[in-house]
């Protein structure tokens, strides 16, 4: 397994945080190499305003997404899922470097400008009262609960890079060997 290290997104008690590091731990064993076989219901308080409401974003109808409120344009689809819905195929695992020359190679919607997106990029798609996934899913069906990577290394240490675990919307730093998910995105920077 690949080294996990929790980066300051909470100020949750020790007790509380220990005990999601260890649920995270148990999730990862269960995973195999990074991704979840089978995606439980998405759970979400309505009681909560939405930090990324349906408002938000357009779906262009060709596999992508704009938010409107970055002018960024998303893959609907985690890399290894396409179809209507992203049920087709299922999320592909990539080291960091892996996930970076994916990006540039990428062709897709007719454009060739996908890139990995920066940890704020990323993290700017977390729906806040929602978890497994903590996403909007009428947008971005079928996200797997898992992490996925940004383009932004940890500035302690050349081994790690951020990556946004979407089954809760943390953001941790990671090991670049991991194997994890990837969402493409092209504008902004």
């Amino acid at each position: 397994m690949t080294d996990q290290r929790p980066i300051g997104f909470t100020t949750r008690k020790r007790g509380t945080l220990m005990a999601r590091s260890l649920m995270r731990t148990l999730i990862a064993l269960s995973m195999g190499l990074g991704m979840i076989a089978a995606q439980a219901e998405q759970t979400c308080n309505d009681a909560v305003v939405a930090t990324a409401p349906d408002s938000r974003f357009q779906d262009n109808g060709n596999g992508t997404v704009t938010d409107l409120a970055t002018g960024l344009i998303w893959k609907q689809c985690a890399e290894g899922l396409s179809g209507a819905g992203c049920a087709t195929g299922s999320a592909q695992g990539f080291a960091w470097q892996a996930a970076l020359q994916h990006a540039e190679a990428e062709v897709f919607a007719g454009s060739d400008l996908w890139r990995l997106p920066n940890k704020n990029e990323l993290a700017s798609l977390v729906e806040q009262r929602c978890y497994n996934p903590a996403i909007n899913e009428r947008y971005f069906p079928n996200t797997p609960s898992s992490w996925f990577w940004s383009s932004s290394p940890l500035a302690s240490g050349s081994y790690y890079a951020w990556i946004i675990y979407f089954n809760d919307g943390y953001g941790y730093g990671h090991n670049k060997s991991g194997s994890d998910a990837v969402r493409l995105v092209r504008g902004g920077q």
